[in-house]
């Protein structure tokens, strides 16, 4: 195989969707495993949907999840510029080409005197396509009308007769009927191209070898390639991706929190997870491996592994795959992890290290750790309803016993440490002829005031310290005496 060359040309319209970031992962893939180049390209044509911050966001999320460009806007490369808006001067000539070869033509017409014929051909039950209007307009009247300087588009003259077809490495052969294209927009009335005509262009000359995009474009490519004909150009591979889906019926949206990168990473799942799996959505392996590194990913992609239907983007796995590359992390890796999210519950002054511990085989996505943790900052309200607990055999009164049994007992530990604390404790239950549940259950609801916790009533009073568990014991004792 000559060599690869791939790309990804995202449109900084907002932050980057997932669909998309499949779309990099892949075609970066691809590219290494053949020893090609990936190239980033930003399509930028669409000038008043653009979002001001964007095009950082797309370079930040790439690097973000190791999916480096040989060539691009910020690195320079041999095919530039590779921003649309920069390159403008390059697709009129083309175009132009076109229109003397009768493979397009000027187009006058208003945006009113379209819409008026588009809700005309709805009102007849039909699907709307452009109606060659201006094809018509002789020579004559079209250099007459330019030099006017009215306002008007190059669109592509498709023809009516016979069909197009291609072969996608993933779908197949696929054919359009000819009568069935619209002719196209190439360049708007602004002078800027549109992203179809801009995108045969750009790759053409940055001589891209592979197309990978989502099946959305699968109807649109015929056209595409008839350009290529047109401009005697060779033709590129089309590897075109099935669409991700959040269920069987739904696209990802950015109203349910699903969408974009960013909103995963803000819930707190690992990044290294999130591609992970990311490319497993859609794609399989041929075996039963389910953990890939970047490098490893690069190794095992395959394009016969991509499916033709669409993929389901399943949050509940991701929280799987994130859970487990959280039980993978060094103590260290998870301790420095989780130090921002303890903070948010106001507990960073505590042992975290002590805390990280307790938290590290519990924690699914990072988001839900502040929820877990902030007992141990802010004793939630008394709920005498939690001192009732059926196998460890607690009830309020019981419960009053076993606090006033551990309450001299704390007051005379020193050194406060984990230790020394199991051990007064258990031997001070021991003396009593109480059961170990009927002491420790409420001495953990005293302190935590939650019926679940990381860690149980001696590591708690450990990371709450002296002071702050005698104060919660004596609050408690008054509460179950009231």
């Amino acid at each position: 195989m000559d060599c690869v060359r791939t790309r990804f040309a995202p449109s900084p319209t907002g932050y980057l969707h997932l669909g998309g970031l499949r779309t990099a992962l892949y075609g970066y893939l691809f590219a290494r495993q053949h020893g090609g180049r990936f190239i980033l390209r930003i399509e930028d044509t669409d000038q008043e949907r653009e979002v001001e911050g964007a095009t950082e966001v797309i370079y930040d999320t790439l690097r973000d999840v190791g999916l480096l460009w040989d060539e691009g806007p910020d690195v320079g490369g041999d095919c530039g510029p590779y921003v649309q808006s920069e390159r403008k001067a390059l697709y009129r000539p083309y175009a132009e080409q076109l229109v003397r070869s009768g493979h397009a033509y000027y187009c006058f017409c208003t945006r009113e005197e379209i819409d008026a014929r588009r809700q005309a051909a709805a009102a007849r039950g039909e699907t709307f396509k452009y109606d060659k209007h201006c094809l018509g307009l002789s020579p004559q009247e079209v250099s007459r009308r330019l030099a006017a300087g009215e306002p008007h588009v190059i669109r592509m003259n498709c023809p009516t007769e016979g069909e197009t077809s291609f072969d996608d490495m993933v779908f197949g052969h696929i054919a359009a009927q000819n009568d069935t294209l619209d002719d196209i927009v190439l360049i708007k009335a602004d002078g800027l191209p549109t992203y179809n005509f801009a995108n045969v262009v750009d790759d053409h000359l940055m001589g891209i070898t592979h197309v990978m995009r989502g099946m959305e474009y699968l109807s649109s490519t015929p056209k595409y390639n008839l350009l290529y004909q047109a401009l005697g150009w060779e033709i590129p591979r089309y590897i075109h991706l099935p669409t991700v889906m959040r269920d069987a019926t739904h696209k990802l949206s950015k109203r349910d929190g699903d969408a974009y990168y960013s909103d995963f990473i803000q819930k707190g799942y690992l990044r290294q997870a999130l591609i992970n799996y990311l490319a497993l959505v859609g794609w399989n392996p041929g075996d039963e491996r389910e953990f890939f590194s970047l490098e490893e990913l690069v190794e095992a992609f395959s394009i016969h592994g991509i499916s033709k239907s669409p993929a389901i983007f399943d949050e509940r796995k991701l929280r799987w795959f994130n859970a487990s590359y959280i039980r993978r992390m060094s103590a260290e890796e998870y301790h420095q992890a989780v130090l921002p999210w303890f903070a948010q519950a106001g507990v960073d002054g505590l042992d975290t290290r002590r805390l990280a511990q307790l938290m590290q085989e519990r924690t699914e996505i990072f988001s839900e750790v502040p929820d877990m943790v902030r007992f141990l900052a802010e004793m939630p309200p008394l709920d005498t309803s939690l001192y009732v607990h059926k196998k460890m055999k607690t009830t309020p009164d019981i419960a009053a016993q076993a606090l006033a049994l551990c309450r001299p007992v704390l007051e005379g530990t020193s050194p406060w440490t984990e230790a020394e604390l199991h051990d007064r404790l258990m031997a001070a239950i021991a003396d009593s002829g109480m059961k170990n549940g009927q002491v420790l259950w409420p001495l953990r609801i005293a302190l935590s005031g939650r019926a679940s916790t990381p860690g149980g009533a001696i590591e708690i009073a450990y990371l709450l310290g002296r002071e702050e568990t005698l104060r919660r014991l004596e609050a408690a004792q008054r509460g179950l005496t009231a």
